[in-house]
């Protein structure tokens, strides 16, 4: 592949001009020196090849900290192949640890979506009472372990409605 602009390196990896720039400045991608006498900075494939490498990892969740040691990982020879499974494991785990989170909110909210009146003024919402009350809404000893809120006067529970 010839030397390309940072405008054409940018299209052929599909992403923008400023996430090359940012790129640079955070070390996973060397700036190509300036040219002597004026004109652009060219670009490589290889460069290309690992701006995609790195949007890649950035689609399974990688951080730019884990995707610095991968591109570290794949530069050197010597690597094995365990060593990048291991990255990947690691970021599996994390990835499964933020599902069980994300159920543990959803579930939350689904409780106190649930208990909502879905009528009369802010002081009968319950969602409010809810986020109103100490301890966490998510966690053993939270919202499932936790006495309702109390009924403000007026308020109509969803099993007494007509």
């Amino acid at each position: 592949m010839a030397a390309l602009t940072i405008g054409q390196a940018a299209r052929k990896a599909g992403v923008g001009v400023e996430t090359i720039r940012f790129y640079e400045r955070k070390g996973l991608i060397e700036r190509p020196p300036k040219p002597a006498f004026g004109g652009w900075r060219d670009y490589s494939g290889d460069t290309v090849r690992r701006i995609r490498f790195i949007r890649q990892a950035q689609e399974l969740g990688f951080s730019l900290r884990e995707i610095g040691t991968l591109l570290s990982l794949r530069a050197d020879p010597a690597t094995n192949c365990s060593a990048v499974q291991k990255q990947a494991q690691d970021k599996l785990a994390q990835v499964e640890r933020k599902i069980e989170e994300l159920q543990k909110i959803g579930a939350a909210l689904r409780r106190v979506i649930a208990a909502c009146p879905t009528q009369g003024g802010l002081e009968s919402c319950s969602i409010i009472a809810a986020l109103e009350e100490p301890g966490p809404l998510t966690r053993p000893g939270g919202a499932d372990d936790r006495d309702p809120p109390p009924e403000p006067a007026g308020a109509v529970r969803p099993d007494q409605r007509s």
